[in-house]
């Protein structure tokens, strides 16, 4: 199995309008390169000048060097039997993938990424960017910024990858989709045309009917795996119904929770059956004993006819936090079903539960921890504002709760900024909240630190 290692520099950061100026491809063995490949590359389009500060290649540079269509035999030749390799490998296999595409030849390779294998072989590091990853693990960089430079590197990286763990290391290797095996239907073309960003996806039929809803923060990547999911009778079923793809960016996480949860409600897909009951089966209870402390327990939904404090996906995810509350608030393992005991609790032995197992601790006291807990789980009447990126650089999304209750999402410019929850009605979309809404929302705040919180302690 021969691999080529490839870094190409570009006129930009996106494979639809940018050109190619230089491409440097390396092949490996699995022991040492064996070849290697590189050239400029005249774009037939002018060079930005913040891409010459960042690379140095000038229109002088290229002006002179061959176009693509005239290496292009070359690099098919290079490549023949192997695998294509680069860090950050959706950008350099797009533009390749889009280069050839201008020429009428569909190029597809297997392709894997060194970001994601590194983040998986190597974990524990700070950064996976080429230059700080390649000075932390010692890898000296020639001509930061240029293709040769920088595909060598990567080069240096993917021999420490492939010799630590070549097994984990071939799992990572995708598959280009084969146009034969998806709905004739289908145009894989669509597929390519995806952006690798925050949104929704829906999956249509022949008939133009809604068969899947879902949501991802690398879309592009979610519908290609739904794309070679066979090895289920469910996937392979969808697969083969697959006849049209729509997306819809959203740029925050939760708004792509948000709005799938509202479409699965609406349209009701068939391939969303466990979505269409209830993504969230399981809660948080709490309860009195007759001595008067609070009991937790983690139940499902339908068992239980109380009104659960917090939603869960699944009961390992429920039992999981309820033992964080365990450790972080001193509470007791045997009053929150944790342990099983006639005496004291485990916990009690090693000096972390203060004895409400046996009495020790008074009910009001150790309730009030508990109560104080409850208290951040809830809005109580809270407005606020979850602010988080957008679906551009230039603005934000807002995610508005007004007194304790949700009221939709929207977008503004980035400088947005104001006092009063009145001024969001020009730029919000409202929306009805519900079970999962409250659940989606709650369980967002405790698990993603990426947000931003704004209070509104009373209207201007």
């Amino acid at each position: 199995m021969n691999f080529v290692i490839v870094d190409v520099e570009t006129t930009g950061g996106s494979p639809k309008s940018s050109k190619i100026t230089e491409l440097a491809m390396y092949k490996y063995d699995g022991n040492e390169i064996i070849d290697e490949y590189s050239t400029l590359v005249n774009p037939e389009q002018d060079i930005p000048e913040f891409i010459v500060r960042l690379t140095g290649i000038t229109n002088n540079h290229v002006k002179n060097a061959p176009k693509f269509f005239e290496v292009a035999k070359d690099v098919i030749e290079f490549f023949e039997d192997c695998i294509f390799v680069a860090h950050n490998v959706s950008f350099d296999y797009g533009m390749f993938r889009s280069e050839f595409k201008t020429l009428g030849y569909d190029f597809r390779k297997p392709h894997v990424c060194t970001v994601i294998a590194s983040r998986q072989i190597i974990p524990g590091h700070e950064s996976y960017s080429l230059g700080k990853l390649s000075r932390e693990i010692g890898i000296k960089i020639e001509n930061r910024h240029r293709a040769g430079g920088d595909a060598l590197a990567t080069t240096k990286l993917f021999d420490i990858l492939y010799k630590k763990d070549k097994t984990r290391l071939s799992a990572l290797i995708k598959e280009e989709l084969n146009p034969k095996s998806v709905h004739p239907n289908l145009d894989i073309n669509t597929v390519d045309s995806i952006p690798n960003k925050t949104g929704i996806y829906k999956f249509f039929n022949e008939f133009n009917q809604i068969i899947y809803i879902g949501k991802s923060i690398h879309i592009k990547n979610r519908v290609e795996q739904h794309l070679r999911n066979n090895k289920s009778v469910k996937g392979t079923r969808m697969i083969e119904e697959i006849s049209r793809i729509e997306y819809e960016l959203t740029g925050s996480e939760l708004i792509a929770l948000l709005f799938e949860s509202e479409l699965i409600k609406e349209h009701q897909p068939k391939f969303n059956r466990k979505l269409r009951k209830s993504r969230f089966p399981f809660g948080l209870f709490d309860q009195a004993n007759k001595e008067g402390y609070i009991e937790l327990s983690i139940d499902s939904i339908g068992k239980n006819e109380s009104i659960p404090l917090i939603h869960f996906s699944t009961k390992k995810e429920g039992i999981s936090y309820l033992r964080h509350l365990v450790e972080v608030h001193s509470l007791c393992q045997k009053h929150c079903g944790l342990y099983n005991s006639k005496t004291s609790c485990f916990q009690y032995e090693i000096d972390e539960c203060n004895g409400a197992c046996i009495g020790k601790e008074k009910p009001v006291d150790y309730n009030s921890r508990i109560e104080s807990h409850i208290e951040t789980l809830q809005y109580n009447g809270r407005s606020f504002m979850i602010m988080e990126k957008g679906r551009e650089r230039n603005e934000k999304s807002i995610v508005l709760i007004k007194d304790g209750v949700y009221q939709g999402y929207g977008y503004a410019p980035y400088q947005y900024y104001t006092k009063s929850m009145d001024q969001l009605s020009d730029i919000l979309l409202f929306k009805k909240e519900d079970r999962d809404v409250k659940s989606i929302i709650n369980s967002y705040l405790r698990n993603n630190k990426k947000h931003k919180i704004f209070e509104f302690h009373q209207e201007v």
